[in-house]
């Protein structure tokens, strides 16, 4: 299962049906992190948690290497309703969550 939404979630990032919300955006600019870190570490990571939100909606958090390959990059997302992948959070990865 996990490597089956895995490839759903690449297949949404690479048609660019996806968004990032204003938080995502703000933690990447606090991190220096960009939509490349973000993309090389969905197409180069995995699916290392899935979670339930407060409403029921799954959510999933991905680990990959940033794009200049100087660190993991953690990425929570989730499917909307209109079938798009919101990323909800960007970040570093913390050595101590390795």
């Amino acid at each position: 299962m996990p490597k089956a939404m895995l490839r759903r979630i690449r297949s949404k990032i690479s048609t660019g049906s996806f968004d990032l919300t204003i938080h995502a955006v703000d933690e990447m600019a606090e991190d220096r992190l960009d939509i490349l870190d973000v993309e090389s570490a969905i197409f180069r990571g995995r699916i290392v948690k899935t979670a339930r939100d407060a409403l029921g909606r799954v959510r999933y958090t991905i680990h990959g290497i940033a794009a200049d390959e100087s660190g993991l990059v953690a990425i929570v997302g989730r499917f909307t309703e209109s079938g798009r992948f919101l990323i909800i959070t960007v970040y570093s990865v913390p050595e101590a969550e390795l």
